[in-house]
């Protein structure tokens, strides 16, 4: 592992998250985390319906548990349940924002516990934004590092950063709304820590957006826990005897610093205007810049060169079903050149069976290069006796170095809301969201997403 040691890192996270309801933020960090607020809900609304959350929906609300948290467009329950059916939600299209460090989809668990138990235990907007940085910060860090980190070597070795850190994520989210001090912070990290688990495997079905839930419901779950007394291991997030060398053993892995005080996590976020696996969108941005000049073309041979990780976390070569199509470079390269936008509903049984989609992916040859950022591609596509066209992404749209507009992530979230809201409480949710800060705005949110918000009720 690398030389950088951190002591009682358990100790030192328990400590952050202890202070983080005295902490400052800057404004640009506050803004940030109102954007991935926008996001998280928009693409959690948008697929209330899709097919990974109707079971666990049903599941949770057949427990009929009582409490104060909303299950989103569905009734209230326990902060638990509501945190598992509503980040199984945000990451059911795979359209939610990714940490471009390698600590995955951060957003999605730590949201899901903060608003399920600030809703539940009646949290101010300021507290609930002070979880949810703090807890983004605290996994960030400990799945980051590039492609030499945690987050990466954790991909390589079969297993979903999401869902293991995520679970920290969520306990450090719920440790602050619940006022937890160092020492029950240090325990409910303990008990997160020796639930972690999720494998790659998992991609294309319905188990990946299910990490996201689970790892929300496991958090808000370790520091109850904690709370009720419950003893746990504290060690499990130092760099020796922990949950580090369980995953990844042979010890060759990038451990990123706990720098709490050096840099803003957060402003290293990274969103999604494309409804498929991050690793696959930097070969889509270059296929779309093609598709105009390929119109009526009869293409012969693709070249595509990728990053290392686009073929570990999006390999599929031969998708069978429209989400298995959301983890294969080679499909999603073919929508690109067939003019596809790539927003939710282009991933479906009807492009699955498009003749003008499938017919490409034979032609299509995938190159990985070994030093090539995850952001970057490069693309040739050779036309029949015309010679070859070639595209290149430097930055995808998306990264913090090259961000999405206010406009973006206004298309964005109404073409994914509206169908399911209609457009007038649409507006309003979007208003709401981006004035979190102000008092009142979390009770306004649930009464727009209750169960009773769809269009037509």
């Amino acid at each position: 592992m690398s030389t950088r040691v951190d002591i009682h890192r358990g100790r030192r996270i328990a400590a952050y998250a202890a202070g983080a309801r005295d902490r400052e933020f800057p404004a640009a960090v506050t803004k940030a985390a109102i954007t991935a607020l926008v996001d998280y809900i928009g693409v959690a609304v948008g697929a209330a319906d899709d097919a990974p959350v109707r079971p666990v929906r049903r599941v949770a609300e057949s427990w009929a548990a009582r409490g104060n948290a909303l299950i989103f467009l569905g009734p209230r329950t326990t902060p638990a349940l509501a945190a598992l059916v509503n980040g199984t939600m945000a990451h059911a299209m795979d359209y939610d924002d990714a940490h471009q460090m390698g600590a995955g989809h951060v957003s999605c668990p730590c949201w899901s516990a903060a608003l399920a138990l600030a809703s539940h235990l009646g949290a101010s907007e300021k507290e609930t934004l002070a979880a949810f940085i703090t807890a983004f910060e605290v996994m960030a860090r400990l799945g980051g590092g590039g492609p030499q980190g945690v987050g990466r070597s954790l991909h390589r070795r079969g297993f979903h950063p999401t869902s293991i850190f995520g679970r920290v994520g969520a306990a450090v989210a719920a440790s602050v709304l619940m006022h937890l001090d160092q020492p029950t912070t240090e325990r409910a990290l303990g008990i997160a820590a020796t639930t972690a688990g999720g494998l790659i495997g998992s991609f294309g079905t319905h188990a990946k957006p299910f990490h996201g839930g689970k790892a929300a419901m496991d958090g808000i779950m370790a520091a109850e826990l904690a709370a009720a007394g419950f003893e746990s291991a504290t060690h499990l997030l130092e760099t020796e005897k922990g949950l580090l060398d369980a995953f990844i053993q042979d010890r060759v892995v990038e451990v990123p610093p706990l720098d709490f005080d050096e840099r803003w996590e957060l402003l290293r976020n990274g969103f999604k205007p494309y409804a498929s696996c991050r690793a696959t969108h930097a070969s889509i941005q270059a296929a779309r810049q093609l598709a105009p000049r390929l119109a009526g073309r009869k293409i012969t041979r693709v070249h595509a060169k990728i990053h290392p990780n686009a073929m570990v976390t999006a390999g599929k070569l031969d998708p069978r079903t429209p989400l298995e199509c959301k983890f294969s470079v080679p499909f999603c390269i073919s929508l690109g050149l067939r003019g596809y936008r790539l927003v939710a509903p282009d991933f479906s049984e009807a492009t699955l069976r498009d003749a003008a989609v499938t017919e490409l992916l034979p032609l299509i040859k995938l190159e990985v290069v070994p030093d090539q950022p995850q952001y970057e591609a490069h693309l040739e596509v050779h036309v029949e006796g015309e010679g070859s066209l070639r595209a290149d992404t430097d930055i995808v749209l998306g990264h913090a170095q090259n961000p999405m507009s206010g406009a973006d992530f206004l298309e964005k979230f109404q073409g994914l809301v509206e169908p399911v809201l209609g457009p007038q409480k649409t507006g309003q949710l979007y208003a709401g969201l981006n004035q979190f800060g102000q008092a009142g705005s979390i009770r306004k949110i649930m009464d727009l997403l209750d169960g009773n918000a769809r269009r037509g009720n």
